[in-house]
Formats: structure tokens, C-alpha cells, sequence
């Protein structure tokens, strides 16, 4: 993430932003900007406009004007609610969670070297077809590199916790 939208970097964290941005940018028809997505993870980290404006250094009339012209509209958009409105900042993210897009810690697991493996549940989709159950799952399986687990044995080594 770039210094700009360091303040907003749990976004990050706790939703899958990416396949957010891809999925909002066909309900917008172009891509976001880069103001948009730096809106978009305000309140996905919680913060209501004025917050952001603030955080921003920016008017807050100014940012809410902006979220109801544009990220508003994309996400009403995207979650099938173009009929409904917003009647809080807050709809925006419960709605988008409500869609999948914010990531689930599903589990941690050890690999065969004993190293730290965590599985994110991006989304999950169950539907009942013609007496089929369909489970589609997107996930994330994150797993230190060869560097970072060198680090982590170097750790363990200096605190005991390896016999050798």
C-alpha cells in the first residue's frame, strides 16, 4: 500500500479489496479511482465521511457529496439494492459483507515443516441446485516465504522454543 492510504490499511486486513475494486469497477463501468478506493477503505474500516474528510485533511461536505454521487451508487449497484437508499454510510459495508466481500479467518494450520499456514475465506457461496449441494468457496492460503521462515526458526532458536 502506498504511504497515501496508510491510515486506511486494515481495509486491507479485513477485506478482499481487490476482487471489491474489480467487482465495483463493472457497476461503475471503469475502473475506481484512486480517490474512490481511498473512500471505499475509510468505510470499510469503519470511519463515517466525516472522519475520512478529516483523516484526509479534506471537507467533510465535500467527501459525503462525493460517496452519495459515486461509491454509493456503484455499491447499490453491485448488491442489487438500486431501489433502496442509503440511509447511513454504514448500509455500504454491511451490505458488502452481506455480498462476501469481507475476508473470514477460517483456520490456522501447521505444514510438514512446521511453519504457520493461515487459510481466508474470501467468499462462500452454498446453493441447492437440482438436489446437488454447491459449496463455492474463495480462498486464500497464506504461507510464510522461504526468507520469513528462516526468520521465524532464527526466533525460535534465540527463545529455546528449538532443540538442537
Amino acid at each position: 500500500m502506498t504511504s497515501s492510504n496508510e491510515q486506511f490499511i486494515q481495509a486491507a486486513r479485513q477485506w478482499d479489496l481487490e476482487t471489491l475494486y474489480i467487482d465495483l469497477a463493472s457497476a461503475k463501468g471503469k475502473r475506481l479511482t484512486p480517490v474512490e478506493k481511498l473512500h471505499l477503505q475509510g468505510l470499510l474500516c469503519g470511519f463515517s465521511p466525516v472522519e475520512i474528510a478529516d483523516k484526509l485533511k479534506k471537507s467533510a461536505r465535500g467527501v459525503g457529496v462525493d460517496l452519495c454521487k459515486t461509491l454509493y451508487v456503484y455499491v447499490k449497484n453491485l448488491v442489487d439494492k438500486s431501489d433502496e437508499n442509503v440511509e447511513n454510510w454504514r448500509d455500504i459495508t454491511e451490505w458488502l459483507e452481506e455480498a462476501g466481500y469481507k475476508t473470514q479467518k477460517y483456520f490456522e494450520a501447521d505444514n510438514a515443516d512446521n511453519l504457520p499456514l493461515k487459510i481466508i475465506v474470501n467468499k462462500a457461496n452454498i446453493n441447492l441446485e437440482n438436489n446437488n449441494l454447491i459449496i463455492d468457496l474463495n480462498i486464500r492460503i497464506v504461507a510464510p516465504s522461504h526468507t520469513e521462515a528462516m526468520v521465524i526458526e532464527d526466533k525460535d532458536i534465540q527463545n529455546g522454543k528449538v532443540e538442537m
